[in-house]
């Protein structure tokens, strides 16, 4: 932990000082307000070599029968046993195989539209130009991010037309050992894919990699952020710009509501001002919890805004604001696109702050 960092977490977690849930659970919301589709449609070519990295990283995997492996997967995560459903490389890679690819698309989209707010936020940007962007992935093992983040790097290269490269950093964190996947895709996204002996002089010279590996780093951390001690986990989140809860929140307050509202102030009292918090998760997702004997549920979007949103005890502004809430939006699939498994749309509610103090 950086110097001072001690005394600014103490500070910070007097000011956003825990209290006990509401004994009254919310009032029942309405259905959540559908945001239409994103207006910047990503090159259909580009998802294509997302799902590529995938079906080139797995190919073994995805020429045998991958059924019966998913379906043990899937008993597994019913019964919310992760430790068995990601205990096995080759359920991690049965996993990654099926559901990874269809949200690295859903995910390349939701970064793309953050752009303004990512490069513009001057606070925690990196002091030289040539430093990398540092992205913290909570729950980003299975792949999914690491691989919308490379097409992401990709979108920027197109965009810069400058020899001077935006670089990122992103660091994957996880309960299980998912390090052989993320380096398996880290490694798709900055070599150049297979191509065929007989193919033509053409196609071998347009043979490129997503991105290149001075542009684009990853690394993987494995941690249970609700269990580990915060200072063990601070060094991964120091520097940060951007920390991502994709998919992943809700399945936190799942596991224990209290100990995700500590980890969600113990992550408030460490980054620094100008960070980004990045939750993206399925619409209209609650969690119960039990008061006094009773169990009631709250709205995932209610807890959050109940822990980073909340007025200090003297009236102090909260430590976070959020910059942007959507309830409601789908990410839909390009027709045509090919790999060995179906693919599905992406429905989700997204919310983005920034760390004010």
């Amino acid at each position: 932990m950086p110097p001072g960092s001690a005394q600014r977490r103490s500070a910070a977690l007097d000011k956003v000082k825990k209290k006990a849930l509401p004994t009254r659970a919310p009032k029942p919301r309405p259905a959540p307000k559908e945001t239409p589709d994103s207006s910047s449609p990503i090159p259909q070519e580009l998802h294509q070599l997302l799902l590529n990295i995938f079906k080139n990283s797995f190919t073994e995997r995805l020429e045998s029968d991958i059924n019966p492996l998913l379906q043990e997967v899937k008993g597994h995560l019913y019964n919310r046993d992760f430790l068995t459903a990601f205990g096995r490389n080759d359920y991690l890679e049965a996993y990654a195989a099926r559901w990874s690819p269809s949200r690295a698309l859903g995910y390349l989209q939701v970064f793309s539209d953050l752009s303004e707010h990512i490069w513009t936020n001057s606070e925690v940007l990196p002091e030289e130009e040539s430093s990398p962007h540092k992205i913290v992935c909570l729950g980003g093992g299975a792949g999914a991010e690491v691989v919308a983040l490379g097409g992401y790097s990709n979108l920027l290269k197109r965009a810069d037309k400058t020899p001077c490269k935006r670089k990122l950093d992103v660091v994957a964190v996880d309960i299980a050992d998912w390090s052989s996947i993320v380096q398996r895709l880290h490694e798709g996204a900055v070599t150049e894919p297979p191509i065929s002996k007989y193919a033509t002089a053409a196609a071998k010279a347009a043979n490129a990699s997503l991105t290149d590996p001075e542009s684009f780093t990853v690394s993987f951390n494995q941690s249970d952020v609700l269990n580990v001690p915060f200072p063990e986990l601070a060094p991964v989140m120091e520097d940060a710009s951007l920390i991502t809860l994709l998919f992943t929140l809700n399945e936190l307050y799942s596991s224990s509501i209290s100990l995700t509202q500590k980890f969600l102030l113990n992550l408030t009292a460490f980054v620094k001002k100008g960070t980004l918090l990045l939750v993206v998760d399925s619409p209209g997702s609650y969690s119960s919890v039990s008061l006094n004997g009773t169990e009631k549920k709250y709205p995932m979007q209610w807890l959050l805004d109940h822990t980073l949103l909340r007025v200090g005890d003297k009236g102090e502004d909260p430590v976070w604001t959020k910059v942007l809430d959507c309830e409601s939006k789908w990410f839909r699939l390009p027709p045509n696109l090919q790999y060995p498994i179906d693919l599905e749309h992406m429905r989700y509610q997204l919310h983005l702050y920034r760390k004010e103090d």
